[in-house]
């Protein structure tokens, strides 16, 4: 038994004790008592009746404090719940449920005399272009080779180099979605996408529905330099 429910039984407890002396007092006065008598028992009467009547109202005072915490706790729960679902939201948290695999790979294609190799490599703009149609396809999470993306992560090329969150990614690149598999993959498939145009230029690309994927949290820092939160009313 909690503490607070303990006192509220051990005030009714106390209340009830008072209500029985208030009773035998009562029967006492109206037995024919004394003059003297009758005027000290019905002023312990009094006394008994006010002392009742501030333990009801503590009693009650206790139930409300009571129904408050009970209150407070589910909307503390409430407000927990909303702030792992803003976290998870901003990628801050592991998660996990049906999707897809992308895995996409430089072409293995022997170049000709005179042909330029950067036709059959993975650039930066092949990972967004799959990353906005993931995204099109209702992609609720994504990770490019265990790097989570945000809204402001950034996928850019350096020298030879594609660079996710600021973190050096190569070949072969696995890409991690969750959301409804079927539509994720028909965003990918659809004629004339993405996908089709890597094969086209023979990059391997290759997309599969899974029941479940894994995908990390974003374990960088979030720095909000120029930006601050406005309140209602601002």
């Amino acid at each position: 038994m909690k503490r607070g429910q303990l006192y509220v039984a051990i005030v009714l407890l106390v209340l009830g004790m008072m209500l029985a002396v208030q009773f035998r007092t009562t029967k006492d006065i109206q037995q024919n008592a004394p003059i003297s008598r009758a005027q000290e028992l019905t002023a312990r009467l009094k006394d008994v009746t006010e002392e009742r009547d501030n333990l009801l109202i503590e009693v009650s005072d206790l139930r409300k404090k009571l129904e408050q915490t009970g209150r407070k706790g589910g909307a503390g729960k409430a407000i927990s719940d909303e702030l792992d679902k803003a976290r998870m939201v901003a990628g801050l948290t592991p998660v996990e449920g049906p999707g897809v695999e992308v895995v996409l790979n430089d072409s293995p294609k022997k170049l000709e005399p005179g042909e330029d190799p950067n036709l059959y490599i993975l650039h930066e703009e092949d990972l967004l272009k799959v990353v906005n149609e993931l995204r099109a396809g209702g992609a609720e999470a994504i990770s490019i080779n265990g790097q989570r993306l945000l809204a402001n992560s950034e996928i850019r090329c350096a020298g030879t180099t594609i660079l996710v969150n600021t973190k050096k990614i190569v070949p072969p690149i696995t890409i991690l979605a969750t959301g409804d598999p079927k539509a994720l993959q028909s965003s990918l498939e659809i004629k004339g996408g993405i996908l089709e145009t890597m094969r086209f230029w023979g990059l391997q690309a290759d997309v599969q529905q899974k029941q479940k994927v894994e995908i990390p949290a974003y374990d960088g820092p979030v720095v909000f330099q120029y930006s601050k939160s406005v309140k209602e009313g601002d």
